[in-house]
């Protein structure tokens, strides 16, 4: 293998693979980076098994070849070189780096002994725009849960429904849904979302479109330079849609950054007790008011004006009224429930796309 490539190239390429790079899985090769001549691009790809990334780089090519190096040190050398052209070249699994002031020589470990996922065979596309599927992913992706013990909800669910298609995640005590601007009739993805969130990295440098292909066991995004494939969650995603209600007795609609404010004062008040705050809707004073109580350091009462249909009281997790509040994108949020021991909606009520679920708490 014997080719050239600029120094900015190989520098982005590796940061964008690297972090799947696994340093503490059972396979050693797994730690190093895959490193590969098709045509006249170099491919420079990472896997821990369940994630892969590859990203292409156009390159001058003389010899063919490939190898693995060293994830770790192959980004940090390459980064600390200065912009301009770098020397790749292949001998006896050493792969030696130059530049007009540097020679490196880094060990490598031959690149048949580095486990490929396998190609999504057949399979159904569609696109997306890369913006739409980044605002999608960043409005949903908080409510996943963490824990490994039900690995269905560590999932995003990504599916189609009426011609439309839906992203999901729920920990069971939030949920988000968000429609994206996007169309197919045979969509049901369980994806990880921490494969997710490697792909919100690389969606955020690219304008273009994101094309999704997918079978019964893993799904391929390409954007740009860069493809994703990540294996998909086995099992049946809960029925959530029964959760959200469609009527409420109790709603309100106000500025989203006076309820930032208001539940961040409460919040302070709120630690001893997990974050519990209790808000009250009352149409006779057109107020929204949020009540924490600690008793080693006192009490505090917060309050919005808003527009209020009925009266009630609900008490949820201050956290998880922040981060709703956060991923909502316009200057108005609607807040609504039915009784203290239903769950709440918050939506914006001039985007019918999106919306979020947060259970109540027992006051």
């Amino acid at each position: 293998m014997k080719l050239q490539v600029t120094q900015e190239n190989l520098s982005k390429a590796l940061s964008s693979v690297g972090r799947v790079a696994s340093t503490r899985g059972t396979l050693p090769i797994l730690s190093n980076v895959l490193l590969k001549t098709v045509g006249t691009r170099l491919s420079i790809a990472a896997t821990n098994l369940d994630i892969a990334i590859t990203h292409y780089i156009g390159s001058k090519v003389a010899e063919e070849g490939s190898i693995t190096v060293p994830a770790r040190l192959m980004q940090d050398f390459v980064g600390s070189l200065p912009g301009g052209v770098i020397d790749l070249t292949l001998e006896d699994n050493k792969l030696h780096v130059s530049t007009d002031q540097y020679n490196s020589t880094i060990n490598g470990v031959s690149a048949e002994d580095y486990p490929v996922m396998p190609a999504i065979d057949g399979g159904v596309t569609w696109t997306i725009s890369a913006k739409a599927l980044k605002s999608g992913l960043q409005q949903v992706i908080g409510a996943a849960s963490n824990d490994e013990a039900r690995p269905v909800l560590t999932g995003v669910y990504v599916h189609s429904h009426e011609g439309k298609v839906y992203l999901v995640a729920t920990d069971s005590y939030r949920l988000a849904e968000k429609i994206l601007p996007a169309s197919s009739d045979e969509i049901n993805l369980l994806i990880p979302a921490n494969a997710l969130q490697d792909l919100l990295r690389i969606v955020s440098d690219h304008d273009e479109d994101v094309t999704v292909t997918h079978d019964d066991q893993q799904v391929l995004f390409k954007v740009g330079d860069v493809e994703l494939v990540t294996r998909l969650i086995e099992g049946k995603y809960p029925d959530y849609r029964k959760l959200i209600p469609k009527d409420f007795a109790s709603s309100a609609t106000l500025k989203r950054s006076d309820f930032v404010n208001i539940t961040k004062v409460s919040s302070l008040f709120a630690r001893e007790s997990a974050g519990s705050v209790t808000i009250r809707l009352d149409d006779a004073t057109g107020q929204v008011s949020i009540r924490s109580v600690a008793s080693q350091l006192g009490e505090n009462t917060a309050s919005a004006d808003a527009q209020v249909t009925g009266e009630g009281t609900i008490t949820l997790n201050s956290r998880y009224i922040l981060d709703a509040l956060g991923a909502l994108g316009g200057d108005q949020v609607t807040f609504s429930f039915n009784g203290k021991l239903e769950p709440c909606v918050l939506a914006d009520p001039a985007a019918s796309d999106y919306l979020h679920v947060i259970m109540p708490l027992k006051s």
